[in-house]
């Protein structure tokens, strides 16, 4: 199960990098995991990388500028902002105001909450990536 592109990961807590890359192998998911633990080296890398990107996800609170300052700020690039990239938080917690933020303010495509146990995260993973790699969108291969 695999759609051309890396998938870009931030993610500043070591326990959960492990476990969602244990998961993403378990699912038979192909692309290059690339990981950041902060999102101005994220931004960074999607400002000067070449390669194509299936899916960011990022955690919302981040050491300096959190998830959702993040995602504001590739809305704001427009180079980024026209590669059209789909973008999910992807985090331990959740709360109404940081939802509300996202999808009002930004071009958020999920918010989701990790999973509490192993086989949640990977029900929630799988249909993640089940549904962007059946997704059109601008950057389909």
């Amino acid at each position: 199960m695999s759609k051309a592109g890396e998938i870009i990961i931030v993610e500043d807590d070591a326990d959960d990098r492990s476990f969602f890359e244990t998961v993403v192998r378990e699912l038979s998911v192909s692309n290059e995991l690339v990981w950041f633990d902060n999102t101005d080296e994220a931004y960074n890398y999607l400002m000067e990388t070449t390669k194509s990107i299936f899916i960011i996800f990022s955690d919302v609170n981040l050491p300096g500028r959190n998830g959702l300052e993040f995602k504001l700020k590739i809305d704001t690039t427009p180079k980024l902002r026209k590669k059209s990239i789909p973008f999910v938080f992807y985090s331990t917690q959740v709360n109404q105001r940081d939802v509300n933020d996202a999808y009002i303010n930004m071009t958020v495509q999920g918010f989701f909450k990790k999973g509490s146990d192993h086989e949640e995260s990977k029900t929630l993973l799988k249909t993640i990536f089940d549904y962007w790699r059946l997704s059109k969108h601008p950057n389909t291969q």
